[in-house]
């Protein structure tokens, strides 16, 4: 069975967009820390596959695929371009390379996915189907980068209580912490 992933830039108290929704927070110190950069780009080229919810998914397909990702950040978008990616969403017809709508209802769809053959699954942002597949007891692991600011409110990726357990930790010069925690 495969195993789900969800990966998320957080706050140090824990959300994943500030009460308007901004996410730019989560990137403003990383650019200078080469050690991160790395880690990002070594992370982005795991092999795995890739799940988003639609808004992410826009957001990712209008940047990635463009010669200013592979200018900026080129072992990155070479690793979203090839990955195989899924897209949960009623409404778009994805354009952006190896991507496959899932169809239906999404736990039902995610459920499915996780019990066929392939790589591993990794869902990047996408708070609200995270907390939908977090209630349904289908993500295996979750990726949090601890990026070190304080939004004081906004939107967290947990609908209920959900006890994990420390698998992986790591810190970098610029602050942000990469932590795993798995059930």
């Amino acid at each position: 069975m495969r195993t789900l992933r969800v990966f998320e830039s957080i706050s140090i108290d824990g959300y994943f967009t500030d009460g308007q929704g901004d996410m730019s927070w989560a990137h403003a110190a990383s650019h200078a820390d080469a050690e991160f950069g790395a880690w990002v780009a070594a992370n982005a080229n795991s092999g795995g596959a890739l799940l988003f919810g639609r808004k992410t998914y826009q957001m990712m397909e209008a940047f990635w695929p463009t010669q200013a990702a592979a200018q900026q950040m080129p072992e990155v978008a070479k690793g979203m371009n090839e990955a195989k990616k899924y897209v949960a969403s009623r409404t778009i017809q994805p354009s952006w390379q190896n991507t496959e709508r899932l169809q239906g209802d999404l736990v039902a769809a995610v459920r499915a996915l996780k019990e066929s053959s392939g790589p591993n699954i990794a869902l990047l942002g996408s708070g609200e189907v995270a907390a939908q597949l977090g209630e349904a007891g289908l993500v295996d692991e979750y990726q949090f980068v601890i990026v070190p600011v304080a939004l004081g409110g906004g939107r967290t990726v947990f609908s209920k209580r959900q006890p994990l357990r420390l698998l992986e930790q790591r810190a970098f010069r610029c602050g942000n912490v990469a932590v795993t925690y798995g059930k």
